[in-house]
């Protein structure tokens, strides 16, 4: 008996013919635009998403303000901790306080923030920068009013609390325009 030749193999044209691809991609779901414009060329990229869609627009000088306000909390901090007599009379021009423990709590609670500030100079996460301005626009708004009713309730205008009045309003606009800034949409290209 003879055996029986196998049909030719036939070629299969959908790699060649271009209906049937787009239709192929199109089921896949890649090759397509997204609802940010952004175009999928594998399966991969779409499931894993891109990093580019995370990464923060940093606003001009964000990261100097961010080492400066690190820099002056410890700063201040520290101060507080270790010389709490002689940041009392910078401020408010008086010899001394009557105690050193609230003032000294209050280094410590700088300190704290200092450590965060320290932190988030070195993260990328736009929600945490975000975070820490907010923080530190409260803290210098809580700060300005403090100061200013401990001014109106001893009735003396000190030099060193205006200008720490005056500096804090200062910090709290730079404060909110990095908050707004990182938190804005970049515009699509």
């Amino acid at each position: 008996m003879a055996a029986k030749q196998p049909p030719p193999l036939m070629k299969k044209h959908s790699q060649t013919d271009l209906v049937s691809r787009l239709k192929t991609r199109k089921i896949l779901g890649v090759g397509g635009e997204d609802d940010d414009g952004e175009v999928h060329r594998s399966k991969i990229s779409q499931v894993l998403g891109n990093e580019i869609k995370f990464a923060v627009r940093e606003p001009l000088g964000l990261r100097v303000w961010q080492l400066v306000s690190a820099i002056m909390f410890s700063g201040v901090a520290i101060m507080a901790l270790a010389f709490p007599d002689q940041l009392y009379d910078a401020v408010f021009e008086e010899e001394s306080v009557s105690s050193k423990t609230p003032i000294r709590l209050y280094g410590g609670a700088l300190l704290s923030i200092a450590l965060i500030m320290w932190n988030a100079l070195y993260t990328a996460e736009k929600v945490i920068i975000r975070w820490t301005l907010l923080a530190e626009a409260c803290y210098f708004t809580v700060q300005f009013l403090v100061t200013t009713v401990s001014l109106v309730e001893s009735s003396r205008i000190a030099t060193g609390a205006v200008l720490l009045l005056v500096s804090r309003v200062l910090f709290i606009l730079i404060s909110i325009y990095y908050y707004y800034q990182v938190g804005r949409r970049p515009k699509k290209v």
